[in-house]
């Protein structure tokens, strides 16, 4: 049979509250009783059962990871990254695909009144700050994305500042006709990220800085849920009316591989007709040929500051809310400057 805590202190020849403080991290012991109870640990091979001290402290051990979809690499990668952080605090990850809906965004809020959960992480696209301020049993929060609350924990990128690094260096390899295809930018409707606004505003004022007038005909969204297809309907639309374009900055790596392979089936040449860039630095960006040059938010960065914040709170800690801004770099890839494997 497993060992029990009893078993340790036996073995340890120290109380079961004192073993109990050992494998909590009570500071106020000598080196002496730790080593001895350690000891007992390992050569019992004592494993504590989380469930039943989570019972104790009135907690599940278990969080929600609400985001907007995991179809998206993005999204994928970065649920990924949550879940190993979580595991560093014995954590468990309840994953939510809302889709930005309004309802669904709500469902998951509420799963702190019915106890079953711990805590929330929540890329929310629809539900409005006010909904957010007055919940009536926030428990711990931490929010993903560029729509913070003052209320709640959050972490995030400077949209705007990637987007202006990424159109800058088109800017700096000679590209002047550049292109923006993505979600519209403007006032946030529900369902929709507020990152794509933040994104127009970067790629607008990269054009300014080099003193090149905005032109709305190089602006495009397309249809439905970025499809391949419904970039690639984009992509026709915009060299039909634009043929004199030399570049396009995509608002994310997945629009941006779309565009890639709708411009190669178009005959257009990249990166020496037209250069491509992306946000995101999905898995799929080192993969393709050509590689994508994009914006690599540091999402393990974002994963561990969600996590820990999140820990933080569901530990009790009572603090004012916090914003924490990952960072981002560019990576220069094939899409952009070439190589011998592009044409």
């Amino acid at each position: 049979m497993s060992a029990t805590i009893k078993d340790v202190a036996k073995l340890a020849g120290v109380s079961i509250k004192t073993v109990s403080n050992v494998l909590n991290g009570y500071p106020y012991l000598t080196p002496a009783t730790k080593a001895k109870v350690q000891e007992a640990v390992i050569e019992l091979d004592y494993r504590p059962n989380i469930s039943a001290r989570n019972l104790r402290r009135g907690r599940t051990g278990i969080i929600a990871l609400a985001l907007p979809s995991m179809s998206t690499p993005y999204f994928a990668e970065l649920a990924d990254l949550i879940v190993k952080e979580a595991e560093k605090h014995d954590l468990t990850v309840l994953i939510d695909c809302t889709a930005g809906d309004l309802e669904r965004e709500k469902l998951v809020t509420e799963g702190f009144r019915s106890r079953l959960i711990d805590g929330v992480i929540l890329q929310h696209w629809s539900l409005s700050d006010q909904y957010l301020r007055s919940l009536p049993d926030k428990g711990p929060l931490v929010l993903l994305g560029e729509r913070p609350v003052r209320s709640a924990d959050s972490v995030a990128i400077d949209s705007r500042e990637a987007a202006q690094t990424a159109v800058t260096h088109l800017l700096e390899i000679g590209r002047r006709r550049i292109a923006v295809l993505g979600a519209r930018g403007g006032r946030r409707r529900p369902g929709h990220p507020q990152a794509a606004g933040r994104r127009h505003e970067g790629y607008a004022k990269a054009l300014d800085a080099y003193g090149i007038p905005f032109d709305p005909a190089l602006v495009l969204s397309p249809p439905g849920a970025h499809s391949p297809e419904d970039v690639a309907t984009s992509v026709d639309e915009l060299l039909a009316k634009a043929p004199d374009i030399d570049a396009i900055f995509c608002l994310n790596d997945r629009v941006a591989l779309g565009a890639i392979r709708a411009l190669i089936s178009w005959g257009v040449r990249v990166p020496s007709d037209v250069a491509v860039v992306g946000i995101d630095d999905i898995e799929a960006a080192r993969l393709t040929t050509p590689s994508l040059t994009t914006i690599a938010p540091d999402k393990a960065g974002i994963a561990r500051a969600a996590v820990d914040m999140l820990a933080e709170r569901i530990g009790g800690t009572d603090r004012p809310a916090r914003r924490v801004t990952a960072d981002t770099r560019l990576i220069v890839r094939e899409s952009t400057l070439g190589s011998a494997l592009t044409p």
